[in-house]
């Protein structure tokens, strides 16, 4: 089978090499599956820089969400067992983890449902506790990650506020359903927030960029309001300054994902049904902005490290050189 692989750590454009391989063995509890669909995430650019929490053995196989299919035909998406990632045209995933495919997406919309929904859903509903009429602030809006919970708070009742970088970005997140969108490039994103909210500042804000962007986060948070700490895009891990975060009273609160697989399994399995039956009611449905043949893998992967693109960017192994459509 072909699969990508990176045989030695640095920018995934560089690192990453189509293999002819054979297909990996399933150990005790899990299953091979046959890829769909693989969607891209910043983790992958991640694994490929050393720079994940988890670093698999080299040679490895990125690629951490499919839409797969079983041996007895049932359509599933999963998060492959590392080091035999999901850029590949089979997978090895534990079963406990593989989740149905919702029936009203296709192959690239399913797997996209999964990592940056579930986040998105925990980290708003589970930490934060959004509220019908709050404000939620969602940095990164027109992105992979963005984009999930620009959708889901707004079938919360949230009021949204998106903050993106250039006019087509901006575009994207007024389609999404943000009420109000915010070009970084162009204005002071603490002082419309203020603006936008009569001063009191959002109610919760989504930031899977970090740096600079949790800078302006806290200057433009609410009183008891919540700071949702995602990831770090920007590359940039701020350091919070805790008696800013007390005279204000507003809190900060990590989500890590992968956690609750550990940690409350069943709680995986609620928000699963949950994000199926609002993608059964077209409530949300994840923005796939490119659908790439698995021989452009490496330079979709590299875009998304770049922070170029918009929504997702998903490879579809059955698809050929150059079929690729937006």
């Amino acid at each position: 089978m072909q699969a990508w692989r990176v045989h030695r750590n640095g920018e995934p454009g560089e690192v990453m090499r189509l293999d002819e391989v054979d297909p990996p063995a399933p150990g005790d509890g899990q299953l091979l599956l046959k890829v769909l669909a693989a969607d891209i995430n910043f983790p992958d650019a991640l694994l490929c820089r050393g720079q994940y929490q988890v670093r698999p053995p080299l040679p490895f196989t990125p690629g951490v969400e499919v839409c797969a299919e079983t041996g007895d035909g049932r359509r599933v998406i999963a998060t492959p067992a590392l080091p035999h990632g999901g850029l590949a045209e089979y997978v090895v995933a534990d079963e406990s983890a593989v989740l149905p495919a919702p029936g009203a997406l296709d192959d690239a919309e399913a797997a996209a449902l999964h990592i940056a929904y579930q986040t998105g859903w925990f980290g708003l509903h589970r930490r934060a506790h959004l509220q019908a009429g709050e404000t939620l602030l969602v940095h990164a809006a027109a992105g992979g990650v963005g984009s999930a919970a620009v959708q889901l708070g707004k079938a919360a009742g949230a009021t949204v506020i998106g903050v993106v970088g250039g006019e087509e970005k901006a575009r994207v997140a007024r389609e999404l359903g943000c009420d109000q969108v915010i070009d970084r490039r162009t204005e002071d994103i603490v002082a419309t927030v203020k603006e936008l909210t009569g001063g009191r500042g959002a109610d919760v804000v989504y930031d899977p960029v970090g740096g600079d962007a949790y800078a302006q986060s806290a200057k433009c948070v609410a009183f008891e309001g919540r700071i949702l700490v995602i990831g770090f895009a920007s590359g940039a891990i701020p350091s919070p300054a805790l008696n800013h975060a007390l005279v204000k009273n507003y809190s900060i609160l990590g989500l890590h994902w992968g956690l609750y697989r550990q940690k409350d399994p069943a709680a995986i399995l609620r928000c699963h049904q949950e994000l199926t039956e609002l993608a059964a009611k077209g409530v949300v449905k994840p923005l796939i902005s490119e659908r790439v043949p698995m021989a452009e893998a490496a330079s979709a992967v590299q875009r998304v490290a770049d922070g170029t693109t918009t929504g997702r960017l998903v490879v579809l192994p059955g698809i050929g050189s150059g079929a690729g459509e937006r």
